[in-house]
């Protein structure tokens, strides 16, 4: 494979991740230990936040008063989206029986979860997608409680706009609080009494390692840590467009990688060009963290043929994959590692994350090569059972018993001699031979 790199990235994802990870695991250790007094004070010190945690019914309806008639319909517009998507995708799952021997009857059911968290980060921007992304997902799969939480904005409340979403998305209980102390407290179920059986939700490193740390005490949606985008593009590509979509990427923040990967030198250079021109007309709060993002994380690659983009495409594995190439549906066949794919000029990544359907909850870090994003699949649960007659047990029972023998588990082997002796006394059956240590 011929790869060259027009630029390099100085740091990778994973960069940053140990020293969060030794933050968020004394974070928690102090909230298992003090509980909710623990959360309030890193809600003070971290967030400035000394009000109510729980945002009560009334303060919900006088927030949601402030946001605008036309940005109200806009969030609407983007939940309804979201929510068909789901819903879709809810009617993809199917429950079953079938008769796999005469007389053993199997199948599953396919049910929500009873408790999802849904968090939506705060910082530099108001999250306000995020918001429905989560919570309305969560309600088309049929969670009966949905709590959501995002960090107050700026040293005020929450973002009205991010609470109005969070409302008319589902959430039935919404808390004013951000980073590791609110993945912990749904959780734990502090402040409701209902601990989360899946928290779901972008965020930073340290939301990343809180998520990851209370795997298995809850389920995830994904190992989600900063935003990532990855361009593939031809000769045919507007550099443009291109360059307009990495930096529009890049702006998440100071640890989002950016990359390019063509089978064209003369696209790949101008968009290099393009690229600083650009950050730099962006306001400054979006200006700096493009500028950190691409100066240490920006890549720039050129391939020679297209096999070889999508091999190193699918090693990448990246969060969002962008296709400004010729034969969409070759790239759509033969690609296989990303969160989402967006084929075209015309399917641009702000699309996916604000409005446009599929979920923006993505894996990032190479962990979209085992993944994928959070769906209406996150909050279900598929769930087995099995029945069979007396005549069904028959054979069954006698290859369950064989077989717990090979192995030396005798107590195993003996539950089906018990129901063969029971069902069917007098009849001999071959039973292997029991274990004698």
């Amino acid at each position: 494979m011929t790869v060259r790199y027009l630029k390099k990235a100085d740091k990778t994802p994973e960069t940053e991740t140990a020293s969060a990870q030794q933050v968020v695991s004394a974070m928690l250790a102090e909230i298992g230990a003090h509980g909710e007094a623990a959360v309030r004070a890193y809600a003070r010190r971290l967030d400035q936040w000394d009000g109510d945690i729980v945002v009560t019914r009334a303060e919900i309806g006088r927030r949601s008063a402030e946001v605008p008639a036309q940005v109200r319909r806009d969030i609407d517009f983007a939940i309804a989206q979201v929510r068909e998507f789901a819903l879709a995708q809810r009617q993809s799952l199917h429950e079953f029986s079938v008769e796999l021997h005469p007389g053993v009857t199997a199948g599953q059911r396919v049910i929500p979860v009873n408790v999802a968290g849904c968090y939506a980060p705060t910082g530099r921007y108001a999250h306000i997608a995020s918001a429905y992304m989560g919570v309305a997902t969560a309600k088309a799969a049929g969670v009966e409680t949905i709590i959501a939480c995002s960090g107050p904005f700026r040293g005020a409340p929450m973002h009205p706009c991010l609470l109005y979403a969070f409302d008319r998305a589902g959430a039935d209980v919404v808390m004013t609080l951000g980073g590791v102390q609110a993945i912990a407290s749904m959780a734990y179920g502090l402040f409701t009494g209902k601990p989360a059986d899946v928290i779901v939700g972008p965020g930073n490193k340290f939301v990343a390692g809180a998520k990851r740390a209370l795997f298995g005490t809850v389920g995830i949606d994904v190992f989600a840590g900063p935003s990532e985008i990855a361009v593939i593009a031809d000769d045919s590509a507007d550099p443009a467009i291109v360059a307009s979509d990495l930096v529009g990427q890049a702006e998440h923040g100071q640890e989002s990688p950016a990359w390019l990967f063509s089978t064209s030198r003369p696209l790949a250079d101008q968009v290099l060009q393009r690229v600083p021109a650009l950050i730099a007309q962006l306001p400054p709060t979006a200006r700096e963290a493009a500028a950190s993002a691409w100066r240490d994380y920006g890549e720039v690659i050129v391939c020679d043929t297209r096999e070889e983009v999508a091999a190193l495409s699918d090693r990448y594995a990246s969060e969002h994959l962008e296709i400004h190439a010729a034969n969409l549906d070759w790239w759509l066949e033969h690609l296989t590692c990303y969160g989402s794919l967006f084929l075209g000029e015309e399917a641009t990544v702000a699309f996916g994350d604000k409005a446009s359907g599929p979920n923006h909850v993505l894996p990032t870090k190479g962990a979209a090569r085992y993944s994928g994003g959070l769906s209406v699949h996150k909050f279900m649960k598929t769930l087995t059972w099995q029945r069979m007659t007396r005549a069904g047990a028959r054979d069954i029972g006698a290859v369950t018993a064989r077989i717990a023998r090979l192995e030396g588990m005798e107590a195993h082997a003996r539950t089906a001699d018990d129901r063969l002796a029971k069902y069917f006394p007098g009849t001999a059956f071959e039973l292997g031979v029991p274990v004698s240590t």
